[in-house]
């Protein structure tokens, strides 16, 4: 936990900015694997955290904006409990280490919800995103689970947002580590590799890196030689001698603070000629967008210049054709490239996902819904304090391929013949992250190997 002035500053703000009703912020229970003993590991809610730095399960908080009362909800292990989980801080001890007076039993909070809602009074809760949360909403204020997301406070909703967008001082050397153990899996991934190994070797190494740290990953282990997949989590092949491995892995921090990286490297001891072409090609968009980065700009703006970037780049390998800047504003480049360029960053990897994109990356602006620029996380304009990622990537994906050649889709621009050559060449990113600072921007943590030449030699120690 940080100080327990951090939580009383972020809670007083919080009923400020919302000004009225009870505010209810219910914490995440744990999740049964396959019976009710055997659990998934615990974590908490982002925003229950960033307000209350209490990570333990089945806990509440009710805020009273109108008299500032503060109130943690929960129950105190009984000797069945302590039996097998050992001894463990009481409510009203936890509730002291975050700066809250207040501790009550938590079947006391239907009763005082029931008491609020009887007086008249507004309930502000968030969006769920857990069947229990959904069904406690149930018990508690008597909303059916398929209408709590719309019933939930987009005042609340925004008020979250507005504070935690802008990374703190103390938040942000807590992303620093988790970056920089992000480093460390990613540099132990390219040391270690070598022709017959199973992705799942390296996966498991890069998972024991983060957990040797006593902290955990911030979500699963890409590890894949099928980088076209952009989200793939199999690890059950065998890579050989002249493959690429993509890894997007990141590593969590014991207050819950997340790093996200990318990297991508030839199994072998060095990329083939067709693969540093379409590496360098990726890297030139990487660093186009990292160019950009400073406070006003649309990121917007930023995804454009990369994109139109990675095609001028196409273009001259010969898989693109025609006017880049009208094949861009057309949506031709989602054939490489079909998904964001980055996304915001904190306590969660796409930070405050939950919450809605439309608010957290886009403030309130709608969203498009082209293939490809509609999966742009982050479109607003940059502030100070934001940490975001920058992760543009060049994917070969043979479906996709097949159904836009089917419907001769932008054969103005796409080179068809050319791009088939490469139907199986997979995919490559690079990912690093961020923070927006008063005149530009700032990368978090030590460096990472991204130039061919770096990857290369990082590979090098690998025989």
């Amino acid at each position: 936990m940080f100080a327990k002035e951090t939580y009383i500053k972020r809670r007083a703000q919080l009923m400020k900015d919302v000004e009225n009703g009870l505010i209810l912020l219910n914490g995440n229970g744990e999740s049964p694997m396959n019976y009710t003993d055997n659990t998934f590991r615990f974590r908490q809610d982002s925003t229950f955290l960033y307000f209350s730095g209490i990570s333990h399960p089945d806990l509440a908080i009710l805020l009273d904006t109108e008299t500032g009362k503060e109130t943690l909800y929960g129950n105190d292990y009984t000797i069945d409990d302590i039996v097998w989980m050992g001894d463990q801080p009481t409510i009203r001890s936890r509730a002291e280490s975050s700066g809250i007076k207040n501790s009550l039993k938590l079947n006391q909070l239907a009763d005082d919800l029931k008491n609020a809602q009887q007086a008249g009074r507004v309930i502000h809760f968030l969006p769920p995103y857990r069947d229990e949360t959904k069904i406690n909403l149930m018990e508690w204020l008597r909303i059916a689970p398929g209408e709590s997301e719309d019933k939930a406070s987009l005042k609340l909703d925004m008020a979250v947002i507005k504070q935690r967008n802008y990374k703190s001082d103390e938040e942000i050397a807590e992303i620093e580590k988790a970056v920089n153990i992000s480093v460390d899996m990613h540099l132990a991934a390219m040391r270690m590799t070598r022709p017959g190994m199973l992705e799942a070797e390296i996966a498991a190494e890069v998972e024991r890196i983060a957990l040797a740290t006593d902290g955990t990953i911030s979500f699963p282990v890409i590890a894949t030689i099928n980088g076209q997949t952009l989200h793939n989590h199999y690890h059950g092949n065998r890579i050989k001698e002249g493959q690429m491995l993509l890894l997007d892995a990141g590593a969590e921090t014991p207050m819950g603070y997340a790093g996200d990286l990318s990297s991508t490297f030839p199994v072998g001891k060095t990329f083939t000629t067709r693969q540093k072409e379409i590496y360098q090609v990726a890297l030139d968009a990487h660093e186009k967008a990292i160019s950009m980065l400073k406070p006003g700009i649309p990121f917007k703006e930023v995804y454009f210049e990369s994109a139109r970037t990675m095609m001028q780049g196409m273009k001259m390998l010969g898989f693109v054709k025609g006017d880049v800047n009208v094949a861009v504003e057309k949506g031709a480049h989602a054939m490489f490239f079909p998904c964001g360029l980055g996304h915001m960053m904190g306590l969660d990897v796409h930070d405050m996902e939950n919450l809605g994109e439309q608010y957290v990356g886009y403030d309130n602006e709608a969203k498009s819904t082209q293939f490809g620029l509609k999966s742009l996380r982050l479109g607003r304009k940059l502030e100070p304090g934001f940490v975001l990622t920058i992760e543009p990537g060049i994917y070969f994906i043979p479906q996709l391929i097949d159904l836009w050649k089917s419907e001769n889709r932008f054969a103005a621009f796409l080179n068809y013949e050319k791009i088939e050559e490469y139907r199986n060449f997979g995919g490559l990113r690079n990912e690093e992250d961020f923070l927006i600072t008063e005149t530009g921007a700032r990368l978090l943590g030590k460096p990472l190997a991204k130039t061919i030449e770096e990857v290369e030699k990082e590979r090098a120690g690998a025989w």
